[in-house]
């Protein structure tokens, strides 16, 4: 006998942001989880944990859809600073489109009423000036192959929900931080514990960030709300903050203090460039907000936890596991 409760399928569950989404699902929620993995991971016992190596697989995945009511696809090739693929494009766009795409019609050919796609504020570009806000109504503006495939996702997700009955959720997630964060987030962490000194004392753009638990509960309040129907929501605390500030938030969840050297941001840069990390320096010392108001106002939801929170909760989770 199908079971009560309506059925969730989760792409991406063992990433980052997917093991967010599963726990949450798991713990607090009044829905049957289903999983794509391609390596076995711990999940709940009652969690329904289907091996795939592609989404493309025609016998497979149809199986894997039926009785679904909801796909939350967070899988995709990842952004990298380096990618060292002879054409990035191409291998952006065969996951994170091609995939994407295939999946999202096999999910309305099965009947799943609603596509959850998790996106990126790369779609809208890489940087805002003079405390102008990204807004989920702006022109697509990406820059890079990753931005791109997720814009070109998004297009083709769209035009699949006007000729079917299964709508499409779009979610542009900031940077998003929380407990297990990798990448430049963990190595910031990293630095600040050992007390290196940073030159970023004088940094005061502003920057948008998100913690895990927030973009998890947008994620979970769009599995259901009517106004989510064929909607772009960008997501953020809802606080701007400038690196200086991020960075001294972080050294005090970390009992530390910031030892950050006024360096004027040019130079910063300059030196970044001498050793092939422009591109991340610029990120730092750049501004990017992005206007949630639509997200707030629509779904009529407000992120329940606060970055102060979120980032000792971060903090919190790195010292337990620093030796990990």
């Amino acid at each position: 006998m199908l079971d009560s409760k309506r059925h969730i399928l989760l792409t991406g569950a063992t990433g980052f942001v997917g093991t967010g989404i599963a726990r949450r699902i798991e713990k607090d929620c009044n829905f049957k989880l289903r999983v794509i993995v391609r390596r076995n991971v711990e999940f709940s016992s009652e969690t329904e944990v289907i091996f795939a190596d592609s989404f493309a697989d025609d016998i497979a995945i149809p199986n894997v859809l039926k009785h679904v009511d909801v796909l939350i696809h967070s899988a995709a090739r990842v952004h990298v600073m380096k990618d060292d693929a002879s054409d990035p494009l191409a291998e952006y766009r065969k996951a994170n489109v091609e995939s994407t795409l295939k999946l999202a019609k096999m999910a309305a050919n099965a009947g799943v009423r609603r596509f959850i796609f998790i996106s990126s504020i790369k779609v809208n570009g890489e940087a805002t000036t003079d405390g102008q806000k990204y807004t989920a109504g702006d022109k697509p503006a990406p820059v890079d192959a990753y931005g791109i495939s997720k814009m070109e996702a998004e297009q083709g997700l769209l035009e699949i929900a006007s000729k079917t009955n299964m709508d499409v959720v779009i979610i542009r997630p900031v940077l998003v931080y929380g407990p297990g964060v990798k990448a430049n987030f963990h190595n910031m962490m990293r630095w600040l514990n050992k007390q290196i000194p940073l030159p970023f004392g004088a940094i005061h753009n502003q920057r948008s960030i998100l913690s895990l638990d927030n973009l998890v509960d947008l994620v979970i309040v769009c599995i259901d709300h009517p106004n989510a129907s064929n909607q772009i929501f960008l997501a953020s605390d809802g606080l701007d903050i400038s690196t200086s500030e991020l960075l001294k938030g972080i050294s005090k969840s970390l009992n530390k203090p910031s030892l950050l050297i006024p360096i004027p941001e040019g130079i910063i840069i300059f030196l970044a460039s001498l050793v092939g990390r422009a591109s991340f320096a610029t990120r730092l010392c750049g501004s990017l907000q992005v206007d949630i108001s639509k997200t707030q106002n629509l779904l009529n939801w407000t992120p329940p936890v606060k970055t102060g929170d979120a980032l000792k909760n971060t903090a919190e989770h790195y010292l337990k596991n620093i030796s990990s």
